[in-house]
């Protein structure tokens, strides 16, 4: 299993997140001076509980390793209220104090932060963030940049008793490993994740603390398989505990194995790398169901859009749910590692699942597209649609179903689903309805990632070549040939030998998106709009694995 430094020992498969607990302090000796003492303390209980309120800092605080007979997380955290104002927390590979968190949530300043030296991060990988104009309270992405080291299953641990690391945002962060099981082979690989959060921080903190366990788990039962040039095994041979409980079971029916195999003539054969494919997307439903799972319990807010990248085995696998980006920069030249998935970009989707089922639109919106919204007195009439098997435009006549409010809606940025949510990918969004009925939007969203691989060994890469991934709000002002801009000039001032230039880079990039704050609002060089929302950017190496 993974584990780090410290280690949580959850016991169902449904409580995997911290234990959260409130310890207080032997009560004093009974005389005068104490009991003043005493009611002292009870009179400032408001300063006590502020205290608890700053452990949760968004989700739940700390991480524990205590047992089912301590007190229960959900019983400490209704203590303290649902309504909690909840203080900001960022990575904790910032190393950032107290001070410098609460300055970090100032929407008038908007302070860009980034790691204070080199090699903090796996392969010397730069970043930067900054918080919205005002969008919301506080900073709603999250990150996360590991090393796991991945242990082939044992089959001693049931998916019943997991063991996860430590996850306190305030620790610096820790290379995270398996179980370690004698004689058994293992696997590593590099993660980076970036999760923009919406409707709240509490989903994106889960995700970027968790998912990428999630990688790990799926990967567990592929150790031996990814190590192997051949073709994937279509069946996978039962271990030798299961072999003898069917044995037992079946003994008296069973018949036996025939002399030869019969193999069929068409066979699919699968590598390696549709493997890893296939963890990822698992991991990402997998990561998509356990918030479902213990959203209530830990009071998991709102949204996140989740953007992974994993250096396994010689390949860059980047998995995207949601409208976060990631290109790689080579020789000046850029390839798209993602799509963006909104709306628009899926709308074919999410009418083909409106017309299957249009119960989920219960009677208020229909599937079909129209340029514009129907008036009253054009009913009968011929207009232009398109409904889910269309690329192109038709006419057809109005009739009174048309006039329901339309699934997709608007254009570009502002387009929505049912008038609500503009990324149609991504985790969370559990409890999300269309405003003020009881229509559930999350069957219209996935979970499920777009995945693209890169192979690193197909060519020599200089210190220049890099992959930035970022968040809609570095994507939303800039280009991909301005980002490539922005990484060249950077580099040509601070060669190879600066220590720190990908934190320079990352650190380039926010400033520019963000812009300089002018008559109330934030503006780019060229005198446009800069980005208001949150902002975060990864600059990864692409000769760091060499190295």
């Amino acid at each position: 299993m993974c584990q780090g430094n410290s280690i949580s020992r959850i016991h169902t498969p449904a409580c995997l997140f911290t234990h959260l607990f409130v310890h207080t302090r032997k009560p004093p000796e009974c005389s005068a001076t104490n009991l003043l003492v005493l009611l002292q303390s009870i009179s400032s209980r408001s300063v006590m509980i502020s205290k608890v309120r700053v452990a949760v800092s968004g989700l739940v605080g700390s991480w524990s390793n205590k047992h089912n007979d301590q007190p229960r997380p959900e019983k400490a955290l209704s203590d303290v209220g649902a309504q909690t104002p909840r203080a900001p927390c960022r990575p904790a590979f910032l190393g950032l104090s107290q001070e410098e968190l609460q300055a970090s949530g100032d929407h008038a300043v908007r302070t860009v932060l980034c790691q204070e030296g080199p090699g903090d991060l796996q392969w010397g990988t730069g970043y930067a963030e900054v918080v919205n104009a005002g969008k919301s309270q506080h900073n709603e992405d999250q990150a996360c940049c590991e090393f796991v080291t991945v242990e082939k299953r044992d089959g001693k641990l049931s998916d019943h008793h997991k063991e996860w690391p430590s996850t306190d945002r305030t620790a610096k962060p820790e290379p995270q490993t398996v179980h370690k099981v004698k004689n058994e082979s293992e696997l590593h690989f590099y993660y980076w994740g970036l999760f923009d959060g919406h409707a709240g921080c509490g989903c994106a903190m889960v995700a970027s603390r968790l998912l990428h366990l999630h990688i790990c788990d799926q990967l567990r039962d592929l150790v031996d398989i990814l190590q192997q040039s051949a073709a994937a095994p279509i069946c996978l041979e039962l271990d030798a505990r299961a072999e003898q409980t069917a044995g037992a079971e079946n003994q008296e029916t069973s018949k036996p194995p025939p002399e030869r195999i019969i193999r069929f003539h068409l066979e699919k054969q699968v590598f390696s790398e549709s493997l890893v494919i296939g963890a990822l997307e698992n991991a990402f439903k997998e990561m998509d169901e356990q918030i479902a799972r213990e959203r209530t319990i830990y009071k998991i807010e709102g949204g996140c859009c989740a953007l992974a990248a994993v250096y396994l085995m010689g390949k860059l696998y980047v998995a995207n749910a949601g409208d976060s980006r990631a290109i790689i920069i080579q020789q000046r030249k850029t390839i798209p590692m993602s799509q963006e998935f909104t709306p628009e970009t899926e709308r074919q989707r999410l009418q083909f699942l409106g017309f299957l089922k249009p119960e989920l639109l219960g009677n208020e919106f229909t599937y079909l597209q129209f340029p514009r919204r129907i008036q009253q007195n054009e009913l009968g009439k011929r207009m232009l649609y398109r409904d889910h098997t269309m690329t192109g435009w038709a006419y057809k006549t109005i009739d009174v179903g048309d006039m329901k409010f339309p699934l997709i809606y608007g254009e570009g940025k502002k387009a929505r689903v049912m008038a609500t949510i503009g990324v149609t990918r991504g985790l969370g969004d559990h409890d999300l309805k269309v405003f003020n009925s009881n229509i559930y939007i999350k069957p219209f969203l996935s979970c499920t990632p777009d995945v693209r691989v890169y192979d690193l060994t197909d060519c020599e890469h200089s210190a220049d070549d890099v992959m930035v991934m970022g968040t809609d709000g570095l994507w939303d002002v800039i280009s991909d040939t301005e980002v490539a801009d922005v990484v060249q000039r950077v580099f040509s001032v601070h060669g190879p030998d600066k220590s720190n230039r990908y934190n320079l880079v990352a650190q380039e990039l926010v400033l520019h998106t963000r812009g300089v704050l002018k008559e109330n609002s934030w503006r780019l060089p060229n005198g446009g709009l800069g980005s208001g929302d949150d902002i975060s950017v990864f600059v990864i190496p692409l000769a760091g694995h060499s190295t």
